[in-house]
């Protein structure tokens, strides 16, 4: 099931992945939630796309 996002975080989302996708940066690197089990996404730790995701 896809989540469903508002508006603005679609948008953030986008521009994530439009810079990811240059860089082919993972988000986890550098994301908030990197530490013991605060993440329980199944992408972790090689996270292109992330809707959790918030820099540290």
């Amino acid at each position: 099931m896809k989540d469903h996002l508002p508006l603005h975080r679609r948008i953030a989302e986008f521009f994530r992945r439009l810079f990811a996708a240059k860089s082919r940066r993972y988000l986890c690197d550098d994301c908030k939630w990197d530490y013991g089990a605060a993440c329980k996404r199944r992408e972790r730790p090689n996270a292109l796309v992330c809707p959790d995701y918030k820099r540290r």
